[in-house]
């Protein structure tokens, strides 16, 4: 049976890993982003590793609208996703509460939270006519702990998790599988992105240590799209060896 996959947030990362290695094995590859060049350019990789073109989608998944007419137009060959991975997140700012930013606030939410869910409900319509799909949400140890000036962030994805359950019941009579991976300190654009910029600052996150890779997450986002048809990994928390819990890192 063909397997379509579609991920957001493909351009860096968990995301571009993810679409690579899915692409090794066989699948069908819808791609979204936000940046046309990046993911034009991840497209040409894909033609290296697959008999089949990616499909791209450029659009922001905090558009409601823009997510909807993305789907809706879906050419005929690429209706029939069967694992949706939601995988489109960020963190912005790393202050107290009471002097954080509100547009950084406002980004977390609209894109961890609000993304997800737009993203799903326009997906999800087509799984539940084929009665069978596969829906993984990517999370985060910050949805599982909390740790200091991780706040708005922290929060957001402990509503991806609680999401992520509620799918899984929501659409349990559909044949749906719905599960959530949340990993510890990936080395990507993470920190990049949530110090607005500063790649020093950046970069010092991940001194001493050895955090995982994108490709790291990848695998094991891999491992739960292949389980058999009666397996559904709910929950998958995937952490560096030096990492203990959110805020506990050895050092070296």
């Amino acid at each position: 049976m063909e397997q379509i996959a579609f991920i957001t947030g493909a351009t860096s990362g968990i995301g571009k890993a993810t679409a690579l290695l899915l692409a090794k094995k066989g699948f069908k590859i819808i791609i979204n982003g936000r940046r046309k060049g990046l993911l034009q350019r991840l497209a040409r990789e894909l033609c290296t590793l697959s008999n089949s073109e990616p499909l791209q989608l450029v659009f922001d998944v905090r558009d409601s609208d823009a997510v909807n007419s993305a789907i809706n137009s879906l050419p005929e060959a690429w209706k029939n996703i069967t694992l949706l991975i939601n995988n489109a997140g960020l963190a912005a700012g790393f202050e107290p509460l009471h002097e954080g930013d509100y547009s950084d606030w406002n980004r977390m939410i609209d894109t961890n939270i609000k993304g997800i869910a737009y993203v799903t409900k326009a997906v999800v319509k087509q799984m539940i006519s084929n009665q069978r799909g596969h829906i993984i949400n990517v999370s985060s140890i910050a949805g599982k702990e909390a740790y200091p000036n991780g706040n708005v962030y922290c929060a957001s994805k402990h509503a991806v998790e609680g999401l992520t359950r509620a799918m899984r019941l929501d659409f349990l009579k559909y044949n749906i599988k719905v599960g959530s991976i949340a990993p510890g300190m990936v080395n990507t654009e993470f920190s990049t992105v949530r110090f607005h910029g500063d790649k020093n600052r950046a970069d010092d996150v991940y001194t001493g240590m050895q955090p995982l890779l994108a490709e790291d997450v990848a695998e094991a986002i891999l491992f739960m799209a292949t389980r058999p048809p009666h397996v559904n990994i709910d929950d998958m928390l995937i952490m560096p060896t030096a990492q203990g819990s959110a805020r506990d890192v050895f050092r070296k």
